[in-house]
């Protein structure tokens, strides 16, 4: 075979190109039980990395059928988790871009469904020329392929690739489902090198008996099963409720085959920003940086050993125990018996209240009880009342509308500050026009296909043309302009203009299918609503308020702001809320030094 001629060889005195950087990969596995925080565990590693300055990217594996999160029930998984190219993910996804600052895409989370389809389809090509087709080699290998292709995707906004992947594996090990990925990342140490590949395997470590014993077994036998799929840990993260204590220590070391020193833990903590600060203290930068060879020939900077900058971390963690007063939240939803379906709004707003200086209470009501006649009705209705602020999230279905359409009656009455998102908007558009408008068939066509005054309707991504095309929500970020001139008056600026600091658009993350009805605009502004954000065809509204002359804080958007909402830099429209709330806004505005919002353009549009 010819050498291959480089560009240094074909064109004299030119340099050689430089090497491609071996990509570091970090796998975390669970045993045991779901749910031990793999998703925060693997964060926090990412944490970590970045404050050595490393570059980091992470990569979820599902290990279920579905394609993707997009038609699950939030009752049985959590919330569907949005990224900006339309990607509807696993939750764990919303973890690590708020850690890590990032900006995922929908390869970054891997399913057995995505993988087979992928197969499959390269079959009925001919790709594999006839061959008969396997789970190995065949599917393992697109699951490697898969991972290196996408571990080289900038996601944090600077071009290059990054230094570690951080790679989630759901589910736990033994698991049928999770088998053929566990045996592709059998394969995949092998083909990276082991100098390369770093396995943590995240244990639980139960203290049970009166005195409290930490038993050991459960996390040998996770290891144990681990070991016989080929894979032995590098790393163990031991979670429990009190911290590993040293014999516990040591008999895992023994028994699972790592150094002692290599055996961390993961016990309770008052918040999960703690746990990176807990990791770096027990060494699991260094333990990496060894167990990585991430100083040597390796492509990085000499300097970044030693280096962790965890002080702006530390601060934001340790001054959330300091908080004494608090801000009281009533979110109003359809799924409040599982908490995970509004993970993200939660997290939104437990940022902006640490912003805000304010210690979070957040009451779950249940739309439905809010509803005329409805068992618990009373309690539920005290909740709102006493909250100092209320959030109608998004949703489907018509269960517990109604009562999301009392409740946004209640609060514009009451000057009682309310944020809407999605489904919060359209309740909130229903409301206004019944109650000021007088149109008491107005509906949703969602809910209601023959209500007299469509208020909220459906609209395909294909404008033009009326009615159902196409079959798919309104997915991603998409540009929202922002009409201030059309509604300032001297001294009055918008909410939106306030709290997105003057932005003339701003990128946020959709995700449905029904929209305000352009044609009832015009009246509805008529009596006072102001929609002052569209989108860049200005036919669909994106962000409805009152003014403040009338109504302290009353905003309400289609799009669903908590998806960008950051540790230190929260979203703008829940941070405005929680100001409000807290009976700041709009002078703790100035307080913020974070920017607006990632991406935001001051550049005027025509």
């Amino acid at each position: 075979m010819a050498t291959p001629v480089t560009p240094a060889a074909a064109t004299p005195g030119a340099a050689a190109a430089a090497p491609q950087r071996q990509m570091k990969y970090i796998v975390v596995t669970g045993g045991v039980v779901s749910g031990l925080g793999k998703g925060i565990t693997i964060s926090s590693i990412g944490r970590l990395l970045k404050a050595n300055g490393l570059r980091v990217t992470s990569i979820k594996i599902d290990p279920y059928l579905n394609t993707d999160a997009g038609t699950m029930s939030p009752f049985e998984h959590g919330e569907t988790f949005v990224l900006d190219d339309g990607g509807e993910t696993d939750l764990d996804l919303g973890n690590y871009e708020r850690f890590l600052d990032l900006a995922l895409t929908r390869d970054h989370n891997i399913t057995t469904g995505k993988v087979y389809a992928k197969v499959i389809e390269r079959e009925r090509k001919g790709d594999y020329l006839g061959k008969t087709v396997q789970v190995v080699p065949h599917v393992t290998n697109e699951i490697q392929e898969w991972i290196e292709k996408v571990a080289r995707v900038p996601t944090d906004g600077r071009p290059g690739a990054p230094d570690v992947c951080l790679v989630e594996v759901g589910g736990t090990v033994g698991d049928i489902e999770s088998a053929v990925f566990l045996e592709a990342l059998r394969q995949f140490q092998f083909q990276v090198k082991r100098e390369n590949f770093c396995l943590v395997h995240v244990s639980l470590v139960p203290c049970l008996g009166v005195v409290g014993e930490q038993k050991t077994k459960p996390t040998q036998h996770g290891v144990k099963e681990l070991r016989g799929l080929g894979l032995s840990p590098d790393v163990i993260v031991c979670r429990g409720e009190s911290e590993l204590e040293e014999a516990t220590r040591k008999k895992l070391g023994i028994f699972c085959h790592v150094d002692p020193s290599r055996v961390l833990s993961v016990h309770d903590v008052p918040n999960i920003y703690h746990v990176p600060l807990m990791l770096e203290k027990q060494g699991m930068d260094e333990i990496l940086r060894n167990r990585l060879e991430l100083t040597r020939d390796c492509g990085m900077a000499a300097q970044r050993e030693g280096r962790c900058d965890l002080a702006a971390w530390r601060a934001m963690a340790e001054s959330i125990e300091t908080f004494t007063e608090a801000v009281t939240i009533a979110l109003v939803g359809k799924y409040t018996n599982l908490q995970d379906a509004y993970l993200s709004v939660y997290k939104a707003l437990k940022h902006s209240s640490i912003e805000c200086g304010r210690r979070l209470d957040l009451e779950y009501v249940d739309s439905e009880k809010l509803e005329p006649g409805a068992e618990g009705g009373e309690e539920a209705w005290e909740k709102v009342k006493n909250a100092d602020g209320v959030v109608v999230p998004g949703g489907f279905g018509v269960r517990g509308v109604e009562g999301m359409i009392a409740c946004a009656k209640f609060c514009r009455e009451q000057k009682k500050p309310y944020l809407g998102v999605c489904l919060g908007m359209q309740v909130a558009v229903v409301e206004y026009a019944r109650n000021k408008l007088g149109w008491a068939g107005a509906h949703s066509t969602e809910f209601d296909k023959e209500c007299e005054k469509p208020t909220v309707i459906f609209m395909p991504e294909a404008l033009g043309e009326k009615g159902e095309m196409g079959g798919t929500m309104r997915l991603g970020a998409r540009d929202t302009i922002i009409h201030e001139d059309a509604w300032t008056k001297k001294g009055e600026a918008s909410i939106a203009s306030l709290v997105y600091r003057g932005a003339a658009s701003v990128p946020e993350r959709h995700r449905h299918r029904y929209e305000v009805n352009p044609d009832v605009v015009p009246e509805l502004e008529k009596a006072g609503l102001r929609f002052v954000g569209k989108d860049d065809t200005n036919t669909r509204m994106e962000i409805v308020e009152l003014p403040r002359t009338a109504h302290p804080f009353y905003f309400a958007a289609q799009f669903h702001p908590e998806f960008k909402s950051r540790p230190q830099n929260p979203s703008p429209p829940f941070f405005g809320f929680v100001l409000a709330a807290a009976k700041m806004f709009p002078a703790g505005l100035a307080k913020r030094k974070a920017a607006a919002a990632p991406g935001a353009s001051k550049k005027m549009r025509k």
